[in-house]
């Protein structure tokens, strides 16, 4: 249509699951091969395996199925297209930190797609951008919505107009592969600014409490079943409190049985190493506790428990924002539940809130130690894999 020509980008942005991906893949190459023959261009992912695995696999089943003849290259990284008489070569990329901007320097492009956009560093974006020299180039993204102070928003998304740019918002509704069945459950897993985000498509500041979706008549029960597996979780500190929960699991679901909780500042006195030490023993109280994940800033703390030879230790990962998610998901999916008798968590549940004069997703750094050492306990061992970072933790020593 005449009011799609002139320009120079595409932009798509909105839900989880709306067909986002396939679209703009499936876009851009057609787009190519009507436009160029014996073309480069770059095809950009946060990296090459989450490229290779959302995008690139389910991008050239279509086009194999459609009649394009596909030849990937993976020892390079790149693949070639060939249809309508034309062939033309699409690089792949992982654009995950600053210095994957060296990467694509020096290259010439027809034009550049980029696959969660939002995720990328700036710095990587641009260099790919100035890449696009050749005549009629275009440049292609799409994201899902971070918060509105994002860099890529601001830059590119409130700036379409001047930039000449085809601005799509997507819904899960675009999505015709979706069931309302599917759609129901992807409206119940998140919640908060997580739900504003992933399911309306919204780029949602961050406000109010982090975790609105925690209710006690869900989330908080009287008595825990009887559990098989047992986990401590720990946020040390020396002047800001140590916390440590208790985990254990039964028939799929962890329940924080019993809470260790000591604030420096509140109580007037500094604990050492050996006296947090003596907490955790009594915080297992004789269970067979398979490990005890820990900030992994806590040096000295580390230590002192290898020192003792009872627990092994894990090193907690610690990617705040996405550690809140999964905390998030987690309790929307009712598959962390907390015992009455933990107050110091059920506290900070009601006070944990997100910095609203920061420019970002950034949580007040305050009642957020028990909030810690639940969101290590949930990325390292309910939604990661805390057996492996043990074993890598320990051949590393």
């Amino acid at each position: 249509m005449d009011c799609y020509r002139g320009k120079d980008a595409v932009i798509c942005d909105g839900a989880v699951r709306s067909g986002k991906t396939l679209c703009m893949s499936l876009g851009f190459v057609c787009w190519a091969m009507a436009t160029f023959d014996k073309g480069t261009f770059a095809v950009c992912g946060k990296t090459i395996t989450s490229l290779e695995r959302n995008l690139v696999r389910p991008l050239l089943q279509v086009l194999e199925d459609t009649g394009f003849v596909c030849i990937p290259c993976r020892s390079r990284h790149y693949v070639d297209v060939s249809a309508m008489g034309r062939t033309n070569r699409f690089y792949l990329f992982g654009g995950k930190d600053e210095g994957s901007a060296a990467l694509i320097q020096g290259m010439t492009l027809c034009g550049v797609l980029f696959d969660e956009a939002a995720l990328m560093p700036r710095s990587f974006v641009e260099q790919a951008l100035a890449r696009c020299s050749v005549a009629r180039a275009k440049l292609w993204f799409n994201c899902n919505p971070e918060h509105p102070y994002h860099w890529f928003y601001r830059e590119w998304i409130q700036k379409c107009e001047e930039k000449r740019v085809l601005y799509l918002h997507f819904t899960m509704d675009d999505n015709p592969s979706l069931s309302e069945r599917v759609k129901a459950r992807y409206r119940r897993m998140y919640g908060g600014v997580f739900y504003d985000r992933f399911v309306l498509g919204k780029w949602t500041v961050s406000e109010g409490l982090v975790y609105p979706m925690f209710q006690r008549s869900r989330h908080v029960v009287q008595e825990v079943p009887e559990c098989r597996r047992y986990v401590i979780s720990c946020d040390y500190g020396t002047v800001n409190p140590t916390s440590m929960g208790l985990w254990g699991e039964s028939e799929g679901v962890w329940y924080r049985i019993r809470e260790y909780y000591y604030d420096a500042r509140r109580e007037g006195v500094s604990r050492t190493d050996e006296e947090h030490y003596a907490g955790l023993e009594h915080l297992a109280q004789g269970l067979a506790v398979e490990c005890v994940v820990v900030d992994p800033s806590a040096a000295s703390f580390i230590a002192c428990i290898a020192k003792h030879g009872r627990f092994r230790v894990i090193r907690a990962k610690n990617e705040v924002l996405s550690g809140i998610r999964l905390v998030s998901d987690a309790l929307q999916s009712g598959s962390i539940r907390i015992h009455a008798g933990c107050e110091d968590i059920l506290r900070e549940f009601s006070q944990y809130c997100w910095n609203t004069s920061a420019a970002g997703d950034v949580p007040k750094k305050e009642h957020d130690h028990a909030m810690d050492d639940m969101r290590y306990f949930v990325s390292t061992i309910l939604c990661g894999n805390g057996e492996q970072n043990f074993m890598v933790m320990s051949l590393a020593r």
